[in-house]
């Protein structure tokens, strides 16, 4: 278990749907992004079927939902928002899907990627992870190791000026308190808070607040911090390597 105080230089964020990252990883892309990396979300969907009122259409619902995800961006400080548009509840980790975020990791060339721990799928006893967060999980990982970084794979995007990048290191949200590494994100709390309350149409008259803070004190439990966020990590391109590489490529 470690609690280093590692900061990427570029993190790009790969979820299913509107809220998973205020609900997830918020906290620890506002401190890095707060330290200076720059971060990109990447959405599969647009949660286009999560607003059950009468008479909501798809589209509508997509619409709201992708406004209310870029205003919850903006919050913690990111600015560029991906939205595939794949149809949410139905989603699958098919080859074309790993084509379109092999393109997007490659265009912006991250040194982290965040996604969700696909192989978790009881979490507790009350609550059995999402199909399209298994999905995405999978299609996240399956896309950085080895398709990104393998030239030879999806060659074609190179017509599009995108070359093979690998991923320095994969951060999987974790789910029921099996992570490796966790990152203090006591100083960024409101922040997660406050960009979670953009999901207005999520919310209702729910206040999140007690909630992420109960989450976040758990994780932090035995740690030298308040509040934390967990996760498992694969590092996949040693700092010796790493550091090679970006001399090479000053």
């Amino acid at each position: 278990m470690t609690t280093h105080q590692y900061t990427p230089q570029r993190v790009m964020v790969i979820v299913a749907h509107p809220d998973d990252i205020e609900f997830g990883c918020a906290g620890t892309v506002a401190r890095w992004v707060r330290e200076g990396a720059q971060a990109c979300y990447v959405l599969i969907t647009s949660g286009d079927v999560g607003i059950a009122t009468p008479g909501m259409t798809k589209a509508e619902a997509a619409r709201i939902r992708e406004a209310e995800q870029s205003a919850a961006a903006e919050v913690v400080g990111v600015q560029e928002v991906v939205y595939l548009r794949e149809p949410d509840g139905m989603l699958e980790n098919t080859m074309a899907l790993r084509k379109r975020l092999v393109r997007e990791i490659r265009r912006f060339k991250p040194e982290v990627v965040i996604t969700f721990d696909p192989t978790a799928l009881w979490v507790g006893e009350e609550y059995i992870n999402h199909p399209d967060h298994r999905a995405a999980g999978f299609a996240a990982v399956d896309a950085v190791f080895p398709a990104a970084g393998q030239p030879n794979l999806f060659e074609e995007l190179a017509e599009e000026g995108l070359e093979a990048h690998k991923v320095r290191k994969v951060y999987a949200q974790s789910f029921g308190g099996d992570a490796s590494t966790y990152v203090n994100i006591s100083d960024v709390i409101d922040l997660k808070i406050a960009a979670l309350k953009k999901h207005v149409s999520q919310m209702g008259e729910w206040d999140p607040e007690p909630m992420l803070r109960q989450w976040s004190a758990q994780a932090a439990r035995g740690l030298e911090m308040e509040y934390a966020e967990g996760f498992k990590v694969v590092t996949l391109i040693s700092d010796e390597e790493f550091a090679k590489r970006n001399k090479v490529e000053e």
